[in-house]
């Protein structure tokens, strides 16, 4: 089960890769700054994903309007990670939960996905700016993609 609303959201520090090395990426970063929606993906390069990561990299500044930062985890390694961003132009900053502790806390490790063994739901998260979670959203199955209106809702009541 997912952390419910109104938890107090798990802080991570996490390893992202990008064209400028590796860097951390942590939720304490936003708190007091601006609001965080985290999207927990089961893997990189699968088609679900690919198409999940490519709409919300075209709508990136719609988040940023609402003064959202945006970070997509998932257990691949950093370099998996930005090796897929390249191929598939994905502007979100993704985050390597490679020991899986991240999706363990937020209530959304899968045991085993068809047979590759632990990764992370599909979820989504709205944390505020002081880290209570103001939306959690565990999709039914890998399949189904988050409801991204409810996301954008919670997020527009936060200001």
């Amino acid at each position: 089960m997912p952390i419910p609303v109104g938890s107090k959201a798990p802080d991570f520090s996490l390893k992202s890769k990008s064209a400028t090395g590796v860097s951390d990426v942590k939720l304490a970063d936003n708190l007091g700054k601006k609001n965080t929606l985290v999207l927990f993906f089961p893997l990189a390069f699968t088609g679900v994903c690919t198409k999940e990561f490519c709409d919300v990299s075209g709508g990136l500044n719609a988040y940023s309007l609402l003064n959202a930062d945006v970070i997509g985890i998932s257990v691949d390694s950093p370099f998996a990670q930005e090796a897929w961003a390249l191929k598939e132009k994905i502007g979100v900053r993704l985050a390597s939960d490679l020991n899986k502790k991240t999706a363990s806390d937020y209530g959304v490790l899968l045991p085993d996905l068809g047979g590759f063994g632990a990764t992370s739901a599909r979820a989504a998260f709205v944390i505020d700016r002081q880290g209570v979670v103001q939306y959690s959203e565990q999709t039914p199955t890998p399949k189904d993609l988050p409801n991204f209106d409810a996301i954008k809702a919670a997020l527009a009541r936060l200001g």
